[in-house]
């Protein structure tokens, strides 16, 4: 189980959106551009399985697996 597997999605988001800031801010060696960079890519990958999973229960236990994330207007 990789580091990343046993972080909610709030704490993966909080996380990556650290490291952005950090990215964005600049003043980075090369190596800590890329492992931050690296560190990001994974993180962003546990949202967007964690996504896809919530996405999925709620396909599950709604009638004909509808979703309308459509904001009312």
């Amino acid at each position: 189980m990789s580091e990343t597997e046993t972080l909610t999605f709030e704490q993966a988001f909080a996380e990556l959106e650290e490291n952005v800031r950090k990215l964005e801010a600049g003043g980075l060696t090369l190596e800590e551009g890329m492992a931050l960079f690296e560190r990001g890519q994974a993180l962003a990958a546990r949202c967007h399985k964690q996504l896809d999973e919530a996405e999925l229960r709620i396909k599950q236990i709604t009638p004909e697996g509808e979703i309308d994330f459509e904001q009312g207007e």
